[in-house]
């Protein structure tokens, strides 16, 4: 299980003038500060409010130099390291333990030779959290089914397995709650609670990283075998300019989830000519025919086919011109 809340990316505008700063091209850069607007009606008074919420729009120049400096390797998108995201995950602490070991990979002090070893601590300064504290307050409130990632056991591992253990944890919370000596004893109850408490304990973060960390994670998780990793990599694919991360233009990659609908969802009707079986365009060979039924199958999830994409359907004149497949 894997909760992500509270999303937020900062930076745009001040990475934006320092991409442009070895060139001296600032006046060559085309993004500015837009406003989303939202009407809020107050049910009493009847009054209509005019919300205006700020966002960043990047623009179509400062997009392709970033997509260039991106795929030109970390020496030269810096600016990735410069667009913050801040984010709320509550997970499992055996997904916390892997999240912590994925960094952009860059020493303090990288511009200059490491003479002396480098502490520890000092190895990374592009993750920050803050943590719900399970030191402090695993006494705060009663387990429950719910405080633990539990969606892939069964009902016997459930029944036999974790159940009894947040018995236990429950039991030992109750003694320690009714411990007023502060001594060795309670201190062992607590024990008990620390060394009983499963992986699968989810804990809320308050995490900062940036596009360049996000850049590494996503290389390395993507085909993870927890499902952690895949919800967070879609994640990942919903942030804004998120080709920069991934390296993947959706929209070209997969022409069909992202394709227009009408407001019931569904697809319109020159999309659908071409993924129908009953009404395909006469020129689709048999082997595009099985990638739009691969594509179809995989529609509602994050695609798989990027390779196979750029293989067959990428420069495909007929469909992808049409749909954005392909490159003008």
């Amino acid at each position: 299980m894997l909760k992500i809340e509270n999303t937020e990316v900062l930076g745009w505008e001040h990475a934006i003038r320092g991409m442009r700063n070895p060139l001296n091209s600032w006046a060559k850069s085309d993004s500015y500060e837009n406003y989303s607007v939202n009407y809020e009606k107050d049910e009493t008074t009847g009054d209509v409010a005019e919300i205006r919420f700020p966002y960043y729009r990047v623009g179509a120049g400062d997009l392709n130099l970033m997509k260039r400096l991106r795929n030109a390797g970390t020496d030269h998108r810096k600016f990735m390291r410069m667009i913050a995201v801040y984010v709320d995950i509550t997970a499992p602490l055996y997904w916390w333990k892997e999240f912590k070991t994925y960094r952009a990979g860059r020493k303090f002090g990288d511009d200059e030779p490491d003479v002396l070893p480098i502490p520890e601590d000092y190895l990374e300064l592009d993750i920050e959290m803050n943590s719900c504290s399970t030191m402090h307050k695993i006494t705060s409130k009663e387990f429950t089914l719910d405080d633990f990632s539990h969606e892939h056991l069964t009902c016997e591992s459930i029944t036999f397995g974790l159940e009894p253990v947040i018995g236990l944890l429950n039991k030992n919370r109750e003694l320690y709650l009714q411990w007023t000596d502060a001594g060795e004893e309670k201190k062992s109850l607590w024990w008990q609670m620390i060394q009983l408490l499963p992986t699968s304990y989810n804990q809320k973060r308050t995490v900062m990283l940036n596009y360049e960390v996000l850049a590494n994670i996503y290389k390395s998780r993507r085909n993870h075998k927890l499902n952690e990793w895949h919800t967070f990599c879609d994640w990942i694919e919903g942030l804004p300019y998120s080709e920069l991360i991934t390296g993947i233009d959706w929209k070209k990659a997969n022409p069909i989830l992202h394709a227009e609908r009408d407001e019931n969802g569904n697809l319109l009707r020159e999309m659908k000519k071409a993924i129908d079986p009953a009404e395909r365009v006469s020129d689709t060979s048999k082997a595009m025919t099985n990638i739009m039924d691969k594509l179809i199958a995989s529609r509602g999830k994050r695609s798989e086919i990027p390779g196979i994409v750029d293989d067959y359907i990428g420069c495909n004149e007929d469909l992808n011109k049409k749909f954005g497949g392909c490159e003008e």
